[in-house]
């Protein structure tokens, strides 16, 4: 049988309901102390902290240990290899609870005003790597669904994140440009959990076009995502956005994931 939309009425009677009497906090379960938090209580947002340890000067990969950076270039295997199509990236933190948690709620559940919050986390990573972004210059441009997966979700994880992290952003000028429908997903992939390192780069080989609509001629670029866990998929957005011209393509994402910090249950590693 096919379901009933909800109405306004129905849905906006829930708003209310949920101001007037919070539920348990989404992450920790505990009982909000406050409504409009969106269901999270201020302790697990305060808990959402930025990796501040010694990382791969390129890619942002953090390092299990300050010795890393005894080498005249810190650089990680990848890196040193060329392995990443980007000119470089940097994550807000590690893949670990609790952003692990917050970012499988934005992506799995209908969650999408936690990207405006989870953006302004974005922003603060931007901030602190000027060298890296060219803010008066830069176009951003969030990694694309195909569209059958964003029918499903009824949003792009991405794209929340960009529109969250140039609303932050926005407190200063100039405000970079958003280009949320620049990149387009061309064909459906297999989700990359379980796959190897070769498997996953051949997954999404070719599966991204740049618009004919929009020009990123000698632009530089900053690709959005919520993880980065092989760079397959960013790299994949880079070659597509550099065959059009694009000058510099950096990445920015939420978390970074990584072996040497394991903290992802095996039911959890839902990816696109």
């Amino acid at each position: 049988m096919e379901l009933r939309a909800r109405s306004l009425f129905e849905q906006t009677a829930d708003s209310l309901c949920a101001l007037i009497f919070p539920g348990p906090c989404a992450l920790c379960h505990e009982p909000l102390e406050e409504a409009g938090a969106l269901d999270v209580c201020s302790a697990c947002w305060g808990k959402l902290e930025p990796w501040n340890g010694p990382a791969c000067s390129r890619c942002g990969l953090p390092f299990a240990s300050e010795r890393a950076l005894d080498a005249t270039e810190p650089l990680c295997a990848d890196c040193r290899q060329g392995e990443f199509q980007f000119d470089a990236a940097r994550s807000f933190g590690v893949y670990r609870d609790p952003l692990r948690r917050a970012i499988l709620h934005l992506k799995f559940r209908p969650r999408e005003r936690w990207g405006r919050r989870l953006g302004g986390l974005l922003a603060r990573t931007w901030e602190s790597n000027p060298e890296i972004f060219e803010r008066d210059r830069a176009t951003i441009v969030p990694v694309p669904l195909h569209q059958g997966r964003q029918r499903e979700r009824g949003y792009n994880q991405a794209e929340a994140l960009a529109r969250g992290m140039i609303r932050a952003l926005g407190e200063k000028k100039p405000v970079p440009r958003l280009e949320a429908k620049c990149l387009v997903k061309t064909r459906a992939t297999e989700p990359q959990t379980g796959l190897s390192v070769a498997e996953r780069r051949e997954n999404v080989r070719g599966a991204f076009a740049v618009s004919s609509l929009i020009s990123i001629k000698d632009r530089a670029v900053v690709l959005v995502d919520d993880v980065m866990t092989t760079g397959a998929t960013l790299s994949a957005c880079t070659a597509a956005l550099k065959a059009r011209g694009a000058r510099r393509v950096v990445a920015v994402t939420l978390a970074r994931a990584s072996p040497q910090f394991p903290d992802v249950p095996v039911d959890d590693q839902r990816r696109e």
